[in-house]
């Protein structure tokens, strides 16, 4: 498939990056500098990701679009400016398939969480205040678009290598509060290629 990826120089999307070259895909990223960019294999397209002209671009063509994006420190919108623009981007170019990483503290209907998740769950809203709203509105404008998006509600990430393990459920908490990155891109380029979690936000973790 062409993959539009949003996202694909930081710690995760780099790792997601090479996992959809690996697999095959061809991959047309944005970037906000060529120069900071990752393998010559993928597309680099220069621009903002709140730029509606770079966001038609990456995502012109393509079968599917992947965000890692994530926000710079301070950065308390970034998630709820992007979607309605990418939501807008995607219709216009006729492309359905959305995954995207959201956080674990986050709730939707019909969650199940653990007493355990609960707890953290409210505590990361009520520390991260604005960082967690950020990405609940994100999920509303994702739930109100009618595309065929997944949002990955990702605890904790640690570095290391590929385990090959990861436990996810669109209402029950994982056992563990960790994942690898490199488990969560391969994660994110498995509903790529599969239509699981179509309309959900799985919680994710390492098993």
């Amino acid at each position: 498939m062409r993959i539009a990826v949003l996202g694909a120089t930081g710690a995760t999307g780099r790792l997601l990056v090479e996992e959809l070259l690996r697999r095959g895909h061809t991959v047309v990223a944005l970037t906000r500098t060529r120069r900071a960019a990752g393998p010559d294999a993928a597309t680099w397209v220069a621009g903002d990701a709140r730029d509606p002209d770079a966001l038609s671009a990456v995502v012109s063509g393509g079968d599917a679009v992947v965000s890692a994006l994530g926000p710079h420190r301070g950065d308390h919108t970034l998630h709820r400016d992007v979607a309605p623009l990418l939501v807008a981007a995607m219709r216009k170019a006729g492309v359905r398939r959305f995954v995207g990483v959201s956080g674990a503290g986050i709730d939707v209907p019909g969650d199940h969480k653990s007493r355990r998740d609960r707890a953290i769950s409210a505590l990361l809203q009520r520390l991260g205040g604005r960082t967690v709203e950020d990405k609940a509105l994100e999920q509303e404008t994702w739930a109100a678009s009618g595309l065929d998006w997944t949002l990955v509600r990702a605890p904790r990430l640690v570095d290391g290598p590929p385990t090959g393990r990861v436990e996810h459920s669109a209402t029950h908490s994982p056992r563990r509060t960790s994942i690898t990155r490199a488990d969560l891109a391969a994660f994110l380029a498995d509903l790529l290629d599969r239509p699981d979690y179509v309309g959900q936000a799985p919680l994710v973790a390492g098993r």
